[in-house]
């Protein structure tokens, strides 16, 4: 099997991650013909289309995106080699633009970014709050945070957990409309949902609780 030139590798890493030739070149101190030659011999070795070029720059297909996850790995070793032999620590600098929801970002997020803060404190966290579903083929956030599978096929997506829903109801309100018994009694109640999706009419049809826009009497904006 033909061994790779590392240089191709980290050509392809580094225009994944800035989405052009141009950015990929500022970062590595190289020209962007060298760059641009560099992918065409990796997806000629491999067989594959990496990128597609679109207008605004250069994305991963969804061979790219695969091949995208391990290159980063090998990227990250190689330089981690490099700092061994040039007996230095290695360290974790930089900016990160996370996008998360409105209630993630208040509740979740602050957290974790203390101890992130604590641990490695040459990394500076950017944080979108947004219930916005932001494409990150647009680098408009490096990792989204969201409760649903992105629509994107370039994207590599990873389940990090389970988190239990519940509805919830002020006392009030249940002592003057009554306690629902089943589910199907929610159709006969007042629900708060968002004003742009359906994702909670999507969510209660599939559990059977026949609901829509009309059961909706206060609507948060999304």
């Amino acid at each position: 099997m033909k061994e790779f030139d590392w240089n191709l590798i980290k050509s392809f890493v580094a225009v994944a991650e800035t989405g052009s030739l141009s950015g990929a070149a500022r970062r590595l101190a190289a020209s962007q013909p060298t760059l641009g030659r560099h992918i065409a011999e990796l997806e000629a070795a491999l067989g594959v289309t990496l990128f597609r070029r679109a207008r605004r720059g250069y994305e991963l297909t969804e061979a790219g995106s695969t091949l995208y996850e391990r290159g980063r790995a090998v990227s990250a070793e190689a330089n981690a080699f490099s700092l061994l032999a040039l007996g230095s620590v290695e360290a974790i600098e930089g900016t990160v633009r996370i996008a998360a929801s409105e209630v993630v970002a208040a509740f979740v997020l602050p957290d974790m970014m203390a101890r992130l803060g604590e641990e490695e404190p040459g990394i500076e966290v950017e944080i979108v709050a947004s219930n916005q579903v932001e494409n990150l083929l647009r680098r408009d956030a490096d990792i989204a945070i969201r409760m649903v599978r992105p629509a994107q096929n370039e994207l590599v997506a990873r389940k990090v957990t389970d988190i239990p829903l519940c509805l919830c109801a002020a006392s009030v309100y249940l002592d003057r409309r009554g306690r629902p018994e089943k589910p199907a009694d929610l159709a006969d109640h007042a629900l708060v949902g968002f004003d742009r999706s359906d994702e909670i009419i999507r969510g209660f049809t599939s559990f059977g609780i026949p609901v829509g826009r009309s059961h909706f009497r206060f609507r948060t904006d999304n």
